[in-house]
């Protein structure tokens, strides 16, 4: 038996940490060991088929288990969550979702579970999607500016591992390898040295 465990990986550091950790928990709990993580950087809005959860589920065999944080993470629509499901039943594929803490087999009860899940999360998301459309709405008509702030934050996501990145590089650790410790792209850790004037060693500059 093969256990896999999808990730959609976004450009949120945190959320995916979330995903695993969540799974590895349930993992835990569970006795499901030696899982496979799949990490997926391709839109929810893709068609599941071309995205790395198609091949994963293609390649998964009867009595294998894959492992999802959430019902969201497996598509943006019912009729995709439900082609997911229907492959997975055909193939004797068990699916478990973590933040349900629910397994998701071949029985009719589960089906419809999946069913309701998958239209709850896509009206959910349609909601939120006026809700934007109206806050807009009433910003323009107010004649309030539109779009994010002209000029950067000041606060920025890494300046909570300040000390850690500094200490990394006192220490002569690369800053590709740094990125991957503080869970970050390297260009967003070199983005951020450059905003905060941090130099080889870790200190600002203009600073001995």
């Amino acid at each position: 038996m093969a256990i896999y465990a999808y990730l959609r990986v976004s450009t949120d550091a945190q959320d995916v940490d979330n995903q695993k950790h969540g799974i590895l928990e349930y993992a835990n709990k569970h006795g499901l060991t030696k899982m496979t993580f799949v990490e997926d950087t391709v839109s929810g809005q893709k068609k599941w088929q071309l995205r790395k959860l198609g091949e994963m589920v293609r390649n998964a065999e009867k009595g294998d288990v894959l492992i999802f944080a959430e019902i969201s993470r497996m598509a943006r629509s019912t009729l995709q969550v439900l082609e997911i499901m229907e492959h997975c039943t055909k193939a004797g594929i068990e699916v478990h979702v973590t933040k349900q803490n629910m397994v998701l087999d071949q029985s009719m009860s589960s089906r419809i579970t999946v069913t309701v899940l998958g239209m709850a999360a896509e009206i959910e998301r349609e909601f939120i999607s006026i809700r934007t459309k109206e806050a807009l709405a009433k910003r323009k008509a107010a004649g309030l500016p539109m779009g994010r702030p002209v000029g950067q934050a000041e606060t920025l996501k890494l300046d909570a591992k300040a000390a850690e990145i500094n200490d990394l590089i006192a220490k002569g650790v690369n800053k590709r390898s740094i990125a991957k410790v503080v869970g970050c792209s390297h260009t967003a850790l070199y983005d951020w040295l450059d905003r905060r004037g941090i130099r080889e060693r870790g200190t600002p500059r203009g600073q001995k």
